[in-house]
């Protein structure tokens, strides 16, 4: 078991890296940012002065061979993650990377048993899962206490069709340099899907794979398909059965200033709605309804702390490492969101893998 602080290295600096990851776990009492890999010489210097790092590297597998790096956190294109992730798990680091962990379920597949086969605490940037709301409604959930006050689960419904997700955050380091890459990275597609879809899957994967998870994670199984129309970019239906629970799924792109996602639960006698906030407003938990029907009919709304899930998310892996506990959005969680997001683009274009 390691001690606290837990070291950590950092594997790219950029605008998600910095405000979303670098951010919070320097802020962290319980451990300290060691190192950071980024091959922007300029931006390396300045984010390392900024945070008061004490290594810097140009690239990653430099970073990998110092000691003092107990575990890593991958933030860099998503053609490169799921190769890097592999670097960092067969030089026996604890990863936490951003979504989606790889470009295929084949892909993740590997690291999900290279991190197993070196028992490391392996997790993906599921932050949502973290959410102050989210967990209140999972713990309302599991104690039952849901199906005492609202009856049976008859109906979900899964809706995000984005919007400006970023909220002008600002305060990060930013220079004019441009990174070059080496080769491509790892495909972001399966090979049976056409080329020119390629582009459209990775940005369905990347974006709706949160609602995926959150949908696992809430309702607790894995879902079967019954319809799937993927065809227009800017809207998506899904229709899923979670054992004898339906559920929609509806993903698309708007222009919308503000966040459009929102999960909801239909219940015999009562509906409990999630509001998800956009994912870079800071401490802005979602905001929860659980509507009860009955004799007397009310609403109520939970009031919760002023939290940010990428913290809570940051937070928790730390302690996981430090603990040796799984992740509750780890990588072979995670690797099931990939699985499910290939059978529905199977599913839509009429495609027999077997």
């Amino acid at each position: 078991m390691l001690s606290s602080p837990l070291k950590i290295g950092m594997v790219g600096a950029g605008f998600i890296g910095q405000l979303a990851h670098l951010m919070n776990y320097s802020q962290l009492p319980n451990c300290k940012v060691t190192a950071i890999a980024e091959m922007r010489p300029i931006l390396r210097k300045k984010v390392m002065e900024h945070y008061e790092i004490d290594k810097g590297y140009e690239h990653h597998t430099e970073m990998l061979k110092d000691p003092d790096v107990n575990a890593v956190v991958v933030v860099t294109p998503r053609a490169f993650t799921a190769n890097i992730v592999s670097d960092c798990l067969t030089a026996k680091k604890h990863v936490i990377s951003e979504k989606p962990m790889a470009g295929t379920s084949e892909q993740a597949a590997r690291l999900v048993a290279l991190a197993a086969q070196n028992e490391l605490v392996y997790s993906v940037g599921y932050m949502k899962r973290y959410d102050e709301g989210v967990q209140f409604v999972k713990k309302y959930l599991e104690d039952g206490k849901a199906q005492r006050e609202l009856g049976d689960l008859t109906f979900v419904r899964a809706h995000c069709f984005m919007g400006d997700s970023y909220c002008k955050a600002d305060g990060h380091v930013v220079t004019d340099e441009k990174a070059t890459y080496e080769d491509a990275g790892w495909p972001m597609a399966p090979d049976w899907l056409p080329e020119h879809l390629v582009a459209q899957y990775a940005a369905f994967v990347n974006c709706f794979s949160h609602n995926t998870n959150i949908l696992r994670y809430l309702l607790g199984c894995e879902p079967t398909i019954g319809y799937a129309d993927t065809s227009n970019p800017n809207a998506q239906m899904t229709a899923l059965k979670f054992n004898e629970v339906l559920c929609s799924l509806e993903t698309g792109k708007s222009t919308n200033r503000g966040w459009d996602e929102s999960t909801e639960l239909f219940f015999t006698d009562g509906r409990i709605t999630i509001k998800t906030p956009p994912p870079l407003l800071k401490n802005v938990p979602a905001h929860v309804e659980i509507y009860r029907a009955g004799q007397t009919q009310e609403v109520y709304i939970p009031q919760f702390p002023w939290t940010w899930s990428f913290r809570r998310q940051a937070s928790a892996f730390v302690e996981d490492v430090l603990h040796g506990r799984t992740s509750i959005s780890s990588g072979m969680d995670s690797l099931n969101d990939l699985r499910l997001i290939e059978s529905i683009w199977q599913n839509s274009l009429g495609i027999d893998t077997q």
